[in-house]
């Protein structure tokens, strides 16, 4: 049920990052839906979200992003709000290291503050004449407060097919070290499958994806997702 937002704010903050000065920046995101990993958020309602990163030139960072959100199964759980801080390695020419760690809390309900829970994270890069390639991996020790183990690892590539016009071509697996305690839908494990769009136009960032999941769930299904977005810088 839960997402991890470090896939969103990472563009952002390793291109900040990699200026020569600290920069602050606030993004504002409005979605036609919020999925994490494939899975819906919102009950496949719209998101808007909010986050404000601040990056140094040493490649530290820290950042705070808020959604609202909607689990579908009655209670009152209605916002997300995560903190991470992490550092950016360029290691050479063509080869990043990011490692960090978030804390995802929840609010609402009187119950809402038992979902919270911590995650470390490491993710490479390497570019190249094709492209962009990122292998990402998460880690939870209490995944959303149940105190078991969960898994993510990714890989994705990115092609600018055009000046200002890129595709992006995600795969995931999430995984559930003790499907007793935590799993989708029964499952203990799932792929997860992305393709997007990505340009922008006068100082306003636009993805459209198509994504689906191994999931057989309303909320997991093959969806088509638009989002607008807009950074400020300070």
């Amino acid at each position: 049920m839960n997402k991890n937002i470090l896939a969103i704010a990472a563009t952002t903050l390793l291109s900040v990052s990699s200026l020569s000065q600290a920069a602050v920046t606030s993004t504002v995101n409005l979605a036609s839906d919020y999925t994490f990993n494939g899975v819906s958020q919102t009950v496949n309602d719209p998101a808007l979200q909010v986050s404000l990163d601040y990056a140094a030139d040493s490649g530290f960072y820290a950042g705070t992003w808020a959604s609202n959100v909607d689990f579908g199964t009655g209670e009152d759980t209605n916002i997300e709000w995560d903190v991470y801080a992490g550092q950016y390695f360029q290691l050479n020419d063509k080869i990043g290291l990011d490692t960090g760690i978030a804390y995802y809390t929840y609010h609402g309900d009187d119950a809402s503050d038992t979902y919270n829970y911590p995650e470390a994270y490491a993710k490479f890069s390497y570019s190249s004449s094709v492209g962009d390639t990122a292998l990402n991996f998460w880690y939870s020790w209490d995944y959303f407060g149940l105190d078991v183990n969960h898994y993510i690892a990714m890989i994705a590539h990115t092609v600018e097919v055009a000046p200002g016009h890129s595709i992006k071509a995600t795969f995931d697996r999430s995984t559930s070290a003790d499907e007793n305690k935590w799993s989708w839908y029964g499952d203990d494990a799932y792929n997860h499958y992305r393709v997007e769009y990505m340009t922008s136009w006068k100082g306003f960032d636009f993805d459209l994806a198509v994504e689906n999941t191994s999931l057989d769930a309303d909320v997991a299904d093959t969806r088509v997702v638009l989002a607008v977005s807009r950074t400020f810088s300070f």
